[in-house]
């Protein structure tokens, strides 16, 4: 199949779209590089720079690298904090850029979209692991924006009838030896612990009074290669089972101090940290129930121990200190 990844220049993005070429995908790239990197497009897969806020860039993409067989939409502003601060252009630019991007599909006869959605729906869990059933109570703008092109997508396959998958992220993590987290800034706790553990930042902790067992936040990471595996198999599944909304995670969960005592062990290097106060937006625990796509699609995460998903963040920050400028 011919697949659009939008945001594919990004961290999860440029990562899938490698899985999919990998799988025999023809890939088509369209990202603004302005969280992005253009060595992170995988080097067979055709790129477009571009911004999802123009639609006419976005349909010179269809009009010259169509027609596509499905799309993967990771492009998105993406810092639960960042958008607790400038709600607006979270609740603007994430709602803008994907409705650009479900009306060019849908005019284009694309039967196939995949969001990248997130664990920040599930503000106050009722239930512990999450799952996809959850009522959703967005914790942020950042998720009320994920939340609004979930809505979307129903009523794109209610009246257009286009397929679509809605993938929820609890913390992507990890690297390949070509690709790994370079955000700038970096707010991703494994990515952070290894800026700090080389020197190039001090490391804060926000929160310790959670009411979790070291009082801070828990959390359920899933590796990059697990989650670009899980795009594919709802891109391929999604003609037999129809229309999903997926939780995604290990259904483990790990505190930041775990994460901490983790990184000691696999870089052997001492990672001092403070406390920091809280931030907004941020519950304090988040593990998926991953049941439903393991059952329906057979989805299995390869990495699940802490110290393997860091040890494999940690051999991509070794060989690019400064990220993709190295």
């Amino acid at each position: 199949m011919k697949i659009l990844v939008s945001g594919g220049a990004g961290y999860v993005g440029s990562v899938s779209a490698d899985e999919l070429i990998k799988a025999g995908h023809e890939v088509v790239v369209f990202d603004n590089l302005a969280q992005g990197h253009r060595a992170a497009v995988p080097k067979d897969a055709r790129f477009m720079e571009g911004d999802l806020r123009d639609a006419d860039a976005i349909a010179r993409v269809f009009a010259d690298s169509g027609p596509f067989d499905g799309v993967m939409h990771f492009a998105s502003h993406t810092l639960v904090p960042e958008s607790m601060r400038e709600p607006f252009l979270y609740l603007r630019d994430n709602a803008i850029g994907g409705t650009n991007l479900m009306e060019a599909a849908v005019k284009n006869d694309v039967p196939r979209f995949i969001l990248s959605s997130t664990a920040n729906l599930f503000a106050e869990p009722e239930s512990m692991p999450i799952p996809p059933d959850e009522p959703v109570i967005p914790g942020s703008p950042y998720g009320e924006s994920k939340h609004y092109l979930e809505r979307a997508l129903h009523w794109c396959k209610t009246i257009y009838g286009m397929r679509y998958a809605c993938l929820r992220y609890f913390n992507a993590c990890g690297g390949t030896p070509e690709r790994g987290e370079d955000h700038d800034p970096e707010t991703h706790l494994i990515a952070v612990v290894l800026q700090a553990a080389l020197g190039q930042r001090k490391l804060s902790i926000f929160g310790d009074d959670y009411p979790t067992p070291d009082g801070t936040c828990v959390r359920d990471y899933v590796h990059v290669v697990d989650l670009a595996q899980a795009h594919i198999l709802a891109l391929d599944g999604i003609d037999r089972i129809g229309s999903r909304r997926y939780n995604l995670g290990n259904g483990l969960g790990f505190s930041n101090l775990e994460v901490v005592e983790a990184a000691r062990r696999v870089t052997d290097l001492p990672i001092e940290y403070d406390f920091a106060p809280r931030r907004a937006g941020d519950p304090a625990e988040l593990i998926a129930s991953s049941d439903l796509i393991k059952q329906e699609l057979g989805w299995t995460p390869k990495f699940t121990e802490m110290d393997d998903i860091v040890a494999s963040a940690w051999e991509w920050k070794k060989r690019h200190p400064n990220g993709y400028e190295d």
